[in-house]
């Protein structure tokens, strides 16, 4: 039982790293300033850049300057939720996480890039509206990633 315990307790925040309704996390990259993991919100309305927004920092990427995109999934077991109930159904069932990769160059022509996992729905906007305002077709880590987003 207590290595039950001790197992949840260490898995726990790997179930909670996961974004739910709205939100976009940045996983990383090269953003001075903004902490891995930091949850915050995308904001595709302007015609001119993408925005990230969040208590911890904000960032803004031109459409323009975008070098490249690319999309992919990562599958897990939901092993902390199966720990915690103690229901081995859960075992059986995939949590997938939607992770979107932009490459960029900053104002002094140098490369960057950030890595974000968005929402599980809106992968198929968040693509659309990136390769209509850059230019850039999207590459899409595997075939069931392409087939999610046009199904």
């Amino acid at each position: 039982m207590a290595l039950v315990l001790i197992l949840a307790f260490l898995w726990l925040p790997c179930a909670a790293a996961s974004v739910s309704g709205k939100e976009t996390m940045y996983v990383g990259g090269t953003i001075a300033g903004l902490s891995e993991g930091t949850i915050g919100s995308l904001d595709s309305t302007s015609e001119k850049a993408l925005k990230f927004n969040s208590p911890k920092g904000n960032f803004e990427i031109p459409y323009e300057n975008i070098t490249s995109l690319e999309y992919g999934q990562k599958a897990g077991r939901r092993l902390a939720v199966t720990i915690l109930t103690g229901s081995w159904v859960y075992l059986l069932s995939k949590k997938r996480k939607h992770f979107l990769t932009i490459g960029f160059t900053d104002a002094n022509e140098k490369p960057q890039g950030v890595v974000l996992e968005i929402p599980k729905g809106t992968a198929k906007s968040f693509i659309t509206i990136l390769e209509v305002r850059s230019g850039k077709k999207v590459e899409y880590e595997s075939e069931e990633a392409k087939k999610h987003v046009h199904g």
